[in-house]
């Protein structure tokens, strides 16, 4: 006895100890949770809205340092225009805008060859000056894009840029204007920055153009600075942390001047903005410790409560599993114990009647079962007569008959309907007094039980026909001794076919699984009588064709006379189809010669000499060709190296022509394509580079399909943007419409230097596409032809707001 009390005592003081650890760990859990995640979560808000913060002013000063040089390219534009077609009024217009733009420092023409012809400053001007700046990049670059700018470079430490602008007109030459940047540290005063945050402006190589009171020095080379590093190396996302330049961590946000490729940076300690952080950590490791406390007193006092009703329900529990269905709980705790207790005290009423009911319950569910029984062998015996029949006569009293004696009815009425007469016929009865059969024979459609129910397409049951309305069914049933009617219709797909009527003598309501049984007998029905209708018909459709065969003998004969005046009638037509031939075959010969919008052009205008006639426009060249074609064409038999082209060129130019381009020329695998010549585009450039896009993604698969058939072959592309001249080249017999230009061979240079899927564009190109595509810088190229390095960019996509641009220019230019 002794025992078995100290292992009582064991247990609950080990319950105990159970609810008062478990609920000190939850307290403890839950606060450290709730601290940790508080602190995160401050954390995150904190430096999200801190680097945000630091971002937007950021990007609000790179919009306005760009705002600003467009500015200053604006009003350098305005000197360059071909009304000054003198020194003496070039040497006024730059002297004047000397005085008007303070950060202008001196400004100098160079004539078409790259030749110093006038340089002015505010102190001294100088004319007919020999320096040969032909080969400078302010020059070259100016020249092909229009405007330049050059990189900047430190004189005395201060920040100097040179805008070139390309003069109007044909090799008019180009200003300089040497441009002091020290004006650039304005936009990051103390009042525009903060107290606690710094700011400074990097070029492309990491020095310091401009700073804040609190940033590096002008001059200095920061690009060793990680988030210094991110922004300025294309391709990498920006760095939200860093180092300044003494070590100290900081948190930074970054923002570029896309047209300079200037970073502006906006950073601030990342002590001094985390400060809040480490005080609500304080907070946080307080609050745990006042809550341990408060969890021990609160653990101990409530496990003391809840032993004695456990134990209680233990007991009860045992005693119920005993099979002592008598015994109840008794616990008085005034919460879930206590409402468990009496969950478990009812229960054991609840299977004490189980077992007193259980033996009544098991008769029905067998009395259910075999009335199921029953059920399906009326219903296979029905579906037999059904299946086996088309006889109306043969099926309907067997389904008539079944339906009553499962139905436990008195009578059972099938009525079939006439759509002509629109009214419904007795056609079987089975249970009814025959005597009084006559007055229902036939009911028209209207205001009855038996149209209604076939226009709701569900059953209807009325439990008293002496409270119903006044109908010639429910007045004839009551007169037959009926007072309850379930009233099924016999519809299908293609109409109403009839309804199945349950009478009953005495009144009440019609179980549901009655109803759905009564369905099952209307769809036998159904089944019957559209097989038997179907019957008569294909019956009566024989018959119908034997008279059409009659007609179609006579509409042959008129068939014959109408073919001899369709020959008189094609006599005339052969004479108008071959005057339009004519035409046809000129376009199609034009069209071998020549693109399809040139020989369109050509074919439909009044006097085509006028549109090929040579002249200056500035177009859109595309050039591109397969990469390992002369070898695949010295080791691949001709018969093989032909089919490759026809490949290649039927995907080409089925893109050539969705994009509305000009085929130039195609030499074996190279082909040229030109944009807005011989017909304008507002976007040329966008369709050009959308098409080259599209081109890769067309070559793409049939490359692989070359290289399955053992040829290994890819597909670059080049594209430029310049003036060219435009016309007629050849001789009398053959003629070509041409352009010539050194944008022709910059594309094709540029194709050249493109691997395999890759497209490359001049930065001119890029400039009017930059919006819509996605794409990254490559190093200068050194071009055959070409004295100086030329910038390039490759286009890796399209972005989806471009398609929906070119396709509606297309559809507006087709429309």
């Amino acid at each position: 006895m002794a025992g078995a009390k100290d292992k009582t005592w064991f247990l609950r003081e080990g319950l105990f100890a159970k609810y008062v650890v478990s609920l000190v760990g939850l307290v403890v859990f839950v606060l450290a949770v709730n601290g940790a995640m508080e602190t995160w979560i401050s954390y995150r808000a904190t430096r999200t809205q801190l680097t945000g913060g630091l971002e937007d002013k950021a990007q609000a000063v790179a919009r306005r340092m760009e705002q600003s040089i467009s500015e200053l390219e604006r009003q350098i534009s305005w000197v360059t225009t071909a009304s000054r077609d003198t020194l003496d009024k070039r040497r006024a217009d730059y002297a004047q805008l000397l005085q008007q733009v303070a950060v202008v420092t001196q400004l100098y023409q160079l004539n078409g060859d790259g030749r110093e012809v006038l340089r002015v400053s505010r102190q001294s001007t100088t004319t007919g000056g020999s320096a040969d700046l032909g080969r400078d990049i302010r020059f070259t670059d100016a020249v092909a894009r229009g405007v330049s700018f050059s990189p900047v470079s430190f004189v005395e430490e201060r920040p100097m840029m040179s805008i070139s602008v390309a003069h109007s007109g044909f090799n008019a030459g180009v200003t300089v204007a040497d441009v002091d940047l020290g004006f650039l540290s304005d936009y990051l005063s103390d009042n525009q920055v903060g107290k606690a945050a710094f700011a400074y402006v990097v070029d492309p190589h990491g020095r310091v153009l401009a700073t804040s009171s609190k940033g590096p020095d002008v001059g200095t080379d920061v690009s060793k600075l990680p988030q210094v590093a991110a922004a300025i190396t294309p391709g990498r996302e920006a760095e939200t942390s860093g180092t300044d330049v003494n070590g100290h961590a900081v948190l930074s946000a970054a923002s570029t001047v896309p047209k300079l490729g200037w970073t502006v940076l906006f950073e601030q300690p990342t002590t001094q903005a985390l400060m809040p952080i480490r005080d609500q950590l304080v907070r946080v490791a307080l609050l745990i410790g006042m809550g341990l406390l408060v969890a021990i007193l609160a653990g101990t006092l409530l496990a003391r409560r809840m032993i004695i009703p456990i134990t209680a329900l233990r007991d009860g529990a045992h005693r119920l599993g005993e099979g002592d269905f008598s015994h109840r709980i008794d616990v008085h705790t005034s919460d879930e114990l206590e409402e468990l207790a009496g969950q478990f005290n009812r229960m054991a009423a609840q299977l004490q009647e189980t077992y007193t009911d259980l033996e009544a319950k098991v008769e029905a569910r067998t009395r259910d079962l075999a009335q199921s029984i029953n059920e399906l062998k009326v219903l296979e015996e029905v579906g037999r007569a059904v299946s086996s029949s088309l006889d109306l006569n043969a099926v309907l009293p067997t389904i008539a008959a079944r339906a009553l004696e499962i139905s436990h009815a008195d009578a059972v009425l099938i009525y079939g309907y006439e759509a002509e007469a629109r009214r419904f016929n007795l056609v079987e009865a089975d249970g009814i007094d025959k005597s009084v059969a006559g007055a229902h024979v036939t009911i028209d459609e209207g205001e009855n039980v038996l149209s209604d129910a076939a226009a709701r397409g569900e059953p209807i049951a009325i439990a008293d026909l002496e409270e119903a309305t006044e109908q010639p069914l429910r007045d004839v049933a009551i007169a037959a001794g009926f007072h309850s009617v379930l009233v099924v219709p016999l519809v299908d797909q293609q109409g109403t076919l009839g309804a199945l009527v349950v009478l009953r003598r005495v009144s009440g309501e019609f179980a549901t699984s009655l109803t759905g049984l009564m369905r099952t007998f209307a769809n036998q029905a159904v089944l019957a009588m559209r097989n038997a209708r179907l019957f008569t018909e294909v019956d009566h459709k024989s018959h119908a064709l034997e008279t059409a065969n009659e007609t179609v003998r006579a509409q042959a004969d008129k068939l014959r006379e109408q073919t001899e005046q369709l020959k008189n009638w094609n006599k005339s037509l052969e004479e108008r189809v071959a005057t339009q031939l004519g035409e046809i075959e000129r376009i199609r010969k034009l069209e071998r010669f020549l693109a399809p919008q040139v020989a369109q052009l050509i074919a439909s205008s009044d006097s085509p000499e006028g549109l090929l006639t040579s002249q200056r426009r500035e177009v859109t060249v595309v050039f591109c060709d397969l990469r390992g074609f002369t070898a695949f064409t010295e080791a691949t038999e001709p018969e093989e190296a032909m089919n490759v082209l026809r490949e290649y060129h039927a995907a080409l130019g089925k893109l050539i022509f969705k994009y509305e381009g000009t085929l130039d020329k195609y030499a074996g695998d190279g082909v040229m394509i030109l944009f807005n010549a011989p017909i304008q585009f507002e976007d040329h450039t966008k369709r050009a580079v959308k098409m080259a896009v599209e081109m890769r993604e067309t070559i793409g698969p049939l490359t692989e399909r070359w290289r399955n058939r053992g040829h290994s072959l890819g597909f670059g592309i080049g594209i430029a943007l310049g003036y060219a001249t435009l016309g007629q080249v050849g001789f009398e017999q053959r003629l070509e419409y041409a352009a010539i230009g050194s944008v022709t061979n910059l594309a094709s240079r540029l194709c050249a230097e493109a691997k395999a899927g890759q497209i490359v564009v001049s930065r001119r190109v890029y400039g009017m596409v930059e919006p819509f595509v996605e794409a990254r810088a490559l190093d200068d190229l050194q071009l055959k032809g070409f004295n100086h390095p030329v910038l390039a960019m490759e286009i890796l996509s399209w972005r989806d707001e471009a398609d929906k641009v070119v396709d509606a220019t297309a559809a507006r230019r087709r429309g």
